[in-house]
């Protein structure tokens, strides 16, 4: 049976005159591009451009939700109330199903982003809050979840498919968690190595932890984050890698509408 992988990148993230990233490039590469949708990242107009961008390239999409973070780019904590956070989450999803619909496309799934994302792995009323907004609006779209975290059955268990997302350009610990950007070493930025470690993850259902011990991960996307230093180049050569070695990239909700 072909080996399957979804490669997927955050993208949407720059606001106004200020640029994050290279879109366009990008998404000549990944099979799905997470979209910013206003709260962390992203201004309507250059939302609509990515948009535009992904469907050129028949790049499936999906709502990059985050917490209210302009500032902190949603990679700070908040303490958000359930109904507020519910609110939040459709709020978004909404404006970016808006956003695409005016161009004849679609929204196929959601991706929590930054501190939102790790928070709901395992924080349960939080987890609960954006569960319970995608099924509001929108219960036929996917949840991408981090690999082995609580939320994956949290969200199953209240019907919504899941797809479990690994990361190319993160480190991991021993027991599958990822290692805090704060740590030396959690960022990794050489496209080989990269490269080399996403093709183990397909092949062996694993990567090699920071601290030397293979960790089991379950994933059926990888995430390649669009504003890394370097994330072109990683991209590129994680996609050339993996073709090379008979690995499809195509995204999981294209295989979902088959």
């Amino acid at each position: 049976m072909d080996k399957l992988i979804d490669l997927n990148s955050d993208l949407g993230e720059s606001f106004g005159q200020w640029k994050m990233g290279n879109d366009e490039a990008i998404l000549k590469i990944v099979s799905s591009a997470n979209i910013a949708c206003g709260f962390h990242a992203g201004s309507p107009e250059g939302i609509l451009k990515t948009l535009k961008a992904a469907k050129l390239n028949n790049v499936a999409i999906g709502a990059h939700v985050g917490y209210p973070d302009l500032v902190g780019f949603g990679r700070r904590n908040m303490d958000v109330a359930t109904e507020e956070l519910i609110a939040d989450v459709i709020y978004q999803i909404g404006a970016l199903k808006g956003l695409a619909t005016s161009i004849g496309s679609k929204v196929s799934y959601v991706k929590p982003h930054g501190a939102l994302y790790n928070t709901i792995a395992h924080d349960k009323r939080q987890a609960m809050a954006v569960i319970e907004a995608i099924c509001l609006i929108d219960p036929t779209l996917t949840l991408v979840a981090l690999a082995g975290s609580q939320l994956i059955n949290w969200a199953k268990d209240k019907g919504l498919n899941v797809v479990a997302e690994a990361f190319a350009d993160r480190a991991y610990h021993a027991d599958g968690t990822l290692v805090s950007r704060k740590q030396e070493g959690a960022v990794l930025h050489d496209p080989d190595l990269i490269a080399e470690r996403m093709l183990q993850l397909v092949n062996e259902g694993g990567v090699t932890s920071i601290d030397g011990q293979f960790v089991r991960i379950d994933a059926g996307s990888i995430c390649v984050h669009g504003d890394s230093s370097g994330a072109l180049a990683m991209a590129q050569k994680v996609k050339e890698r993996l073709q090379q070695n008979g690995i499809t990239i195509t995204s999981f909700a294209k295989v979902k509408d088959v």
